[in-house]
């Protein structure tokens, strides 16, 4: 990967990848739902995790989804999709971290299919709880098809987006 950006380059760049993921999220949130099974979307912010994981490193991308997590709560008015989303993207996360090592650069659209069917199983086990119930896991199957569909189209997006960061910055 490169070399760790820090200080004010450091702060300036979580900042960034902050705002474009909350703006992806609350303009893909205006878009009416793709299909009849809740929960379904492409889930667009999710490059920009997919990139700080493995350019900027785990703890840093945990900061960009926490924030784009809280705020896309706060701004779209939903507080209870906090509960959802944090758990989509925690598990999400930790399955990036997972394979952040064994997953070459040119590898890296690989994770984000894996990491969409953790977030969705998070979501699903958040669901769960709050409801008390796992009827909700009867999602499971249509969720983990959107979420390799998607996956492979955010994860391609983050791949390519990291290809072209790298011309421009050598």
């Amino acid at each position: 990967m490169e070399r760790p950006v820090k200080g004010a380059g450091r702060t300036t760049r979580l900042a960034l990848l902050t705002a474009i993921a909350l703006t992806i999220f609350l303009a893909e949130a205006q878009i009416p739902a793709l299909t009849t099974v809740p929960g379904v979307k492409l889930g667009l912010a999710n490059i920009a995790t997919v990139y700080a994981v493995f350019v900027m490193g785990p703890g840093d991308a945990l900061l960009v989804l926490s924030a784009r997590v809280f705020l896309g709560a706060v701004f779209s008015g939903q507080m209870m999709t906090l509960i959802y989303s944090a758990a989509g993207g925690v598990l999400s996360w930790c399955v990036l971290c997972l394979l952040r090592k064994p997953l070459t650069r040119e590898q890296i659209w690989l994770a984000s299919p894996v990491a969409a069917i953790f977030h969705n199983l998070g979501q699903l086990l958040a669901a769960a709880a709050v409801l008390r119930s796992w009827s909700v896991m009867a999602w499971l199957p249509y969720l983990v098809l959107a979420a390799i569909l998607a996956g492979l189209f955010t994860g391609v997006a983050a791949q390519a987006l990291i290809k072209r960061l790298d011309q421009i910055q050598k």
